[in-house]
């Protein structure tokens, strides 16, 4: 095979590679495809030296190799981050799976509550919002209580009352700079 067959097929081999470490990421697979990444990197390993005269196949293979080493620092990132416990998919999928098999889920910072009718109900809203989007963010929940998410409230009702003329007011959960935040705004 010359270098062009072997580019498209490189090429072919990453875009596969790609697609299986997102399903061992989400968990359709139950293992990483180390086997296709030991292929993709031997043909890059293969070539990394080869003087390539053509100016459009180098151009092609040192752009497939910068692809390669930007995904392979991500899935590496990932990797480590699966290994500390800390990513969130994972998470998720663990706590899917713990709640399938009748256990309890230790992702929860408070044990699961009925769920309150009245303003309560809001309050618990935005706290399981709020929760989540912490989570998200990988940003810990273990200090984050329903009480100070109704003080959190309850101090800005005065001033939006105020500035709005109405207490008629629907708070939610938005996350900015990577943070997240309660936003109030009217209901509707």
């Amino acid at each position: 095979m010359g270098m062009a067959e072997d580019f498209a097929t490189l090429e072919q081999a990453l875009a596969d590679l790609v697609l299986r470490y997102e399903q061992y990421f989400s968990g359709l697979e139950k293992r990483e495809p180390l086997p296709l990444r030991g292929e993709v990197e031997r043909t890059v390993r293969r070539y990394i030296g080869t003087p390539i005269n053509n100016t459009m196949l180098k151009h092609k293979f040192a752009t497939l190799v910068a692809r390669f080493n930007t995904y392979r620092e991500h899935w590496n990132r990932i990797l480590r981050l699966m290994e500390e416990g800390k990513y969130s998919r994972d998470r998720f999928i663990s706590d899917l799976h713990q709640r399938q098999r009748g256990g309890a889920s230790p992702a929860k910072a408070e044990p699961d509550r009925p769920t309150p009718a009245g303003p309560d109900n809001q309050v618990e809203r935005v706290y399981r919002e709020y929760c989540e989007a912490r989570k998200s963010c990988n940003l810990p929940t273990d200090g984050i209580s329903r009480d100070q998410i109704r003080a959190a409230i309850e101090k800005q009702k005065p001033a939006l009352k105020g500035k709005l003329g109405t207490d008629d007011l629907a708070f939610r959960v938005v996350v900015e700079d990577g943070k997240p935040k309660i936003k109030a705004g009217l209901k509707k």
